[in-house]
């Protein structure tokens, strides 16, 4: 199947997983970041992709400094660089872990708020 037919079927159909649970299955994307049409049956690690495009013509001997994104917060800089993907996958695994807890009173929640849990772990 050529690669155009792969695109087509992701961007058929996008969505795999349900709104009120927790993502179970991605679309495998391959080195480019392009749709391999393949299902992989857990959930996607967070990971920032940013495409740079190659420069047309490049100096001999000039290489090119890295960019520091900061924001203007003062979290990194040439030194270190601050990486949100290691937080982000700790924080899914606590809340994975949350969410497997079948008590609600082990939710340690406000009553209206474990009310709107039930409501979305039984929708």
């Amino acid at each position: 199947m050529t690669n155009e037919a792969n695109v087509e079927q992701f961007f058929t159909r996008p969505i795999l997983n349900s709104p009120y649970e927790c993502p179970k299955r991605h679309w495998e994307l391959d080195g480019d970041g392009q749709p391999t049409q393949r299902i992989i049956e857990s959930r996607r690690g967070a990971e920032f992709i940013t495409p740079i495009p190659k420069p047309r013509k490049r100096r001999r001997g000039a290489a090119q400094q890295e960019m520091v994104f900061d924001e203007g917060k003062g979290l990194s800089g040439d030194d270190q660089q601050y990486d949100p993907t290691s937080n982000i996958n700790e924080l899914r695994r606590h809340v994975d872990q949350w969410r497997s807890l079948p008590n609600p009173n082990d939710w340690h929640v406000t009553p209206e708020t474990a009310r709107l849990l039930k409501h979305w772990r039984h929708h």
